[in-house]
């Protein structure tokens, strides 16, 4: 697929890191109707190969994204609909964005953000769906939607709260007061601050290849069911955990490994098969 508001690149070792980087500084990676069409398909795109093991999600210019472009609102709604069916049509539409980022989610392989400059709006709701994010130094993030009046819609107010305290993620949420790196990091939003984005893309690749170099299988196992953990009661997902790992067995993975380790080589692991 040819993309407008990304590029799609793979990288590491055996072409095993997928890139998604957004690539239009001079409209600071806004969110037009053409990202929630590209960004799904990018995803989709390196899944399906079953070859990537890690993604990274970055972007180029000043800011990582300004958020949702205002033509994603103005979008003309028939007036021949009567309020229901118009709000019926604005519900399906909500739900596929918010589907868009729960694809980062349910991709098979762990997802990490890498964010400089400014995070705002959609941004915000982009990488709180990550795995894992890190940040430039000068990096901020702004829940924006309150600031135009609007209730965040596409996934911030329920993922937030997961990631950092409720009362800040409110603060934050009714306020639109921007969140510094230093701040993001000290409330666990972000894994680590960089004194510039050249110095913390060398340190995601680093992460990413080290992930790349486990079992596929096991890392997204791991990724599945930390999701799963995530919205289930402990019994809950230990009962799944029991089915999952059952189904899903590993312990041809663990022959690899301690096979490898007598010979004093590093264990070598087939990809995931790719997608129908």
């Amino acid at each position: 697929m040819n993309y407008t508001r990304m590029k799609v690149s793979v990288s590491g070792t055996n072409g095993s890191v997928g890139r998604i980087e957004l690539c239009q500084p001079e409209q600071y990676n806004r969110m037009p109707p053409a990202f929630w069409e590209e960004l799904p398909r990018a995803l989709e795109e390196l899944d399906a190969t079953g070859k990537i093991r890690a993604l990274i999600v970055s972007s180029t210019g000043k800011h990582f994204t300004s958020g949702m472009d205002v033509s994603v609102f103005t979008t003309t709604r028939e007036e021949r609909w009567d309020r229901g069916r118009a709000g019926e049509a604005a519900r399906r539409n909500l739900h596929r964005l918010q589907e868009v980022f729960s694809k980062l989610e349910t991709v098979r392989m762990p997802v990490i953000a890498a964010i400089q400059g400014g995070c705002i709006g959609g941004g915000v709701d982009l990488i709180a769906a990550c795995d894992m994010r890190y940040c430039s130094a000068d990096a901020f993030f702004c829940i924006q939607e309150i600031n135009i009046g609007l209730a965040a819609d596409v996934g911030t107010l329920q993922r937030l709260p997961r990631l950092i305290p409720e009362g800040l993620m409110r603060e934050l949420a009714y306020t639109g007061r921007r969140m510094y790196a230093e701040e993001a990091k000290d409330a666990g939003l972000v894994n680590e601050v960089f004194d510039s984005q050249e110095l913390m893309l060398d340190h995601i690749e680093t992460i990413a290849e080290e992930i790349a170099s486990k079992s596929p299988l096991a890392v997204t196992s791991t990724k599945h069911l930390l999701n799963y953990g995530r919205d289930h009661s402990v019994v809950d997902t230990l009962d799944y955990q029991q089915l999952w790992m059952g189904a899903v067995n590993q312990g041809k993975e663990m022959g690899i490994y301690f096979n490898a380790k007598a010979d004093g080589s590093k264990p070598t692991y087939e990809d995931l098969p790719p997608l129908e």
